[in-house]
């Protein structure tokens, strides 16, 4: 491991003043689960380690009208907050499935989404949420659209200067039901061969909106629009779920590694947006 200075500020305003004075020689540190790996890989090597924990504020679910979500939230508070789970539910669902209960009670979903690994799971399910980001820096306050937030691999839009603050989902449309599934190869530690995050929202038997977004599919995660596009206005019956999941297979473009080819990963992410759709629309007709 590499040395460096590690820094506790107490305060917003002291983590962006310290982020300020020391540019590209720092980085903020929360949970550390994706950070702390880099550093060991020699792949980050900063002088100066900003700790974020000790800063209040940044660690509440909250809720008026919007659900907000402090980026210091640990995934295990996601995944067991009563607010998440009657405002998101597809949250709850999502976030117990991350890796183990030890890496969920440490890793926050602020770094989280700053570390922008495209195997991660919270990213789909939050793409069909709608979900915005929150950035602040001594300059200004901003708040993104996560579809417009990744940018690359292990890249996003955030300059040096800024950081997470909250992350903020809209009400959900009546009449919406969504669905996580994942595909594992090996332990529940392990990255996903594909996720898949859906949402429906019909009126009477109809599809009038529908979301769907992928990870470990390609470099950043992806929103299926090709997929989204074919469900609107049609009858959810098991041919048109099929017919529209296969248009998935021209949007995502994976990598081969060790949990499949890019032929085998498109084929199973064909066969996971079909199950998602099929779960999302059950639970949108029980609404």
């Amino acid at each position: 491991m590499i040395s460096f200075t590690y820094l506790e500020p107490t305060s917003i305003d002291e983590a962006l003043d310290l982020l300020a004075r020391y540019g590209d020689e720092a980085k903020l540190i929360a949970g550390g689960t994706g950070l702390v790996n880099l550093m060991k890989q020699r792949l980050v090597q900063p002088t100066y380690l900003i700790g974020l924990r000790r800063i209040l504020g940044l660690s509440e679910v909250q809720h008026n009208g919007d659900l907000q979500i402090g980026a210091l939230c640990t995934h295990r508070t996601i995944e067991t907050s009563a607010l998440v789970r009657t405002h998101a539910p597809l949250l709850t669902e999502t976030f117990q499935q991350v890796a183990s209960v030890r890496i969920r009670t440490v890793a926050t979903v602020g770094g989280a989404l700053a570390h922008a690994d495209p195997n991660q799971d919270p990213p789909p399910a939050l793409l069909v949420l709608d979900a915005r980001v929150c950035l602040r820096s001594q300059q200004r306050d901003r708040e993104v659209a996560l579809s417009d937030f990744f940018t690359g691999y292990y890249e996003t839009i955030m300059e040096p200067d800024e950081l997470i603050t909250t992350v903020v989902i809209p009400p959900q449309p009546t009449g919406s039901g969504s669905a996580f599934l994942k595909f594992l190869p090996q332990t529940h530690d392990d990255y996903a061969t594909v996720a898949v995050a859906a949402r429906v929202t019909l009126d009477g038997d109809r599809i009038i909106d529908a979301r769907v977004a992928l990870g470990a599919a390609a470099t950043t995660p992806v929103r299926a629009t090709t997929v989204e596009s074919a469900l609107r206005g049609e009858t959810p019956t098991p041919i048109v779920l099929r017919e529209a999941a296969a248009l998935v297979a021209e949007t995502v473009d994976p990598t081969a590694d060790f949990r499949g080819s890019a032929a085998y990963k498109r084929d199973i992410a064909v066969v996971f947006v079909q199950r998602a759709l099929a779960r999302a629309v059950e639970r949108a007709r029980k609404e």
